[in-house]
């Protein structure tokens, strides 16, 4: 059962009574660590992701996603330990990504305590599998994960296996084609921005927003609180994924959700 929660906004504010801006923090883990790096490179370990995930739970984060960004690369997915582990005393949404690529993983994550799957590197090999897992599990079940790469003005190229292959597909395009085959929403990744503290893409943000109408949630570049109200009131999008502002403890959830509503944005407390 979800504890409840309440909601907190600042009264002069013109967004103020809007939904709440969901803060989802996001754990990149490879082995039995959490990791970070810049651009999706240079990995470096963070820390433990029970512990983590445990922390941002008790501080009243809305959701967390936990990424895999080695399973595509070695053809398995190894933390589905750590989502049994964390579903037993973690009653916010969790979404399991890398490596999904069949409804057989679809169902071992499920099984496994997660209410979510992302998929990425499998949907551009076969769109179709897409259509198959909504139909399986649902829209809501359904998370399409992009990684984004800037190619020129309002261009942006679909990356594959945490950033490392190309794929040549336009992201906006991919991502209208991915909401007609059922997605529930996108988790979209600026590999440009992730890791550097700057801000995230709103062009990109924006761009995707734009061409669908399922929830977005923007991811990459957080370092400060105004980086999120930023991207929020720019792009409208649905929910912001935070990692590094998290993990180096440049903000604690309890300060960003201050921060934020004073700021006039409508927080959950």
């Amino acid at each position: 059962m979800t504890p409840t929660s309440s909601i907190a906004h600042a009264p002069s504010c013109g967004l103020s009574g809007a939904l709440p801006v969901r803060l989802i923090a996001r754990l990149d883990i490879k082995g039995a660590n959490v990791i970070k790096g810049v651009h999706l490179e240079g990995l470096r370990v963070v820390g433990q992701p029970a512990e983590m995930a445990h922390r941002y739970y008790a501080d009243g984060v809305d959701e967390i996603v936990y990424m895999d960004v080695v399973a595509s690369l070695y053809g398995r997915n190894s933390i589905l330990d750590v989502i049994t582990a964390a579903a037993r005393d973690i009653f916010v949404p969790l979404t399991v990504g890398g490596g999904i690529r069949s409804v057989t993983d679809i169902i071992a994550a499920l099984r496994a305590g997660a209410d979510k799957v992302a998929i990425n590197t499998a949907a551009l090999a076969r769109p179709d599998f897409l259509r198959e897992a909504a139909r399986a599990f649902g829209s809501q079940c359904i998370v399409l994960s992009i990684e984004a790469k800037r190619r020129g003005p309002a261009a942006w190229e679909a990356l594959t296996d945490n950033g490392r292959e190309r794929t040549g597909r336009d992201v906006l395009n991919w991502a209208e084609e991915a909401e007609s085959l059922g997605i529930g929403e996108i988790l979209l990744t600026s590999v440009d921005m992730e890791g550097t503290r700057k801000g995230f893409d709103i062009d990109l943000i924006s761009a995707v927003r734009a061409r669908v109408r399922v929830p977005v949630i923007a991811s990459g570049g957080a370092g400060f609180p105004d980086d999120v109200a930023d991207v929020a009131r720019a792009t409208s999008c649905d929910a912001v994924a935070i990692a590094g502002m998290l993990h180096h403890g440049l903000e604690t959830l309890p300060s960003l959700k201050t921060a934020l509503a004073k700021r006039g944005m409508t927080v959950r407390l």
